[in-house]
C-alpha cells in the first residue's frame, strides 16, 4: 500500500471527521473508500470514451489489422 500527502481545506477535515465519528471507523478507511467510489463513478465513462472511434474511417477494421500484421 502506497502513502500519499494530500491538502484538503478545513471544512473538508471538519466534514470528514464527523463521517468518521458517526461510522466509528478510521479516517484511511472512509478515504479510501470515498475514492474507491469516485474511481468506480468515472471508470465506465473512461471505458466509453473508445467506442465508434473507427466510425468516421474510410478504411475497414478488418483489412486495417490484416495490412498492419503483413509488415511483420
Amino acid at each position: 500500500m502506497s502513502r500519499i500527502l494530500v491538502d484538503l481545506p478545513d471544512t473538508q477535515v471538519e466534514e470528514l471527521a464527523v463521517i468518521v465519528e458517526a461510522e466509528q471507523r478510521p479516517r484511511a478507511a472512509v478515504i479510501r473508500d470515498a475514492i474507491e467510489a469516485y474511481i468506480a463513478q468515472h471508470k465506465p465513462a473512461l471505458a466509453a470514451d473508445v467506442f465508434g472511434l473507427w466510425k468516421g474511417k474510410k478504411i475497414d477494421g478488418l483489412e486495417y489489422q490484416q495490412e498492419l500484421r503483413s509488415e511483420w
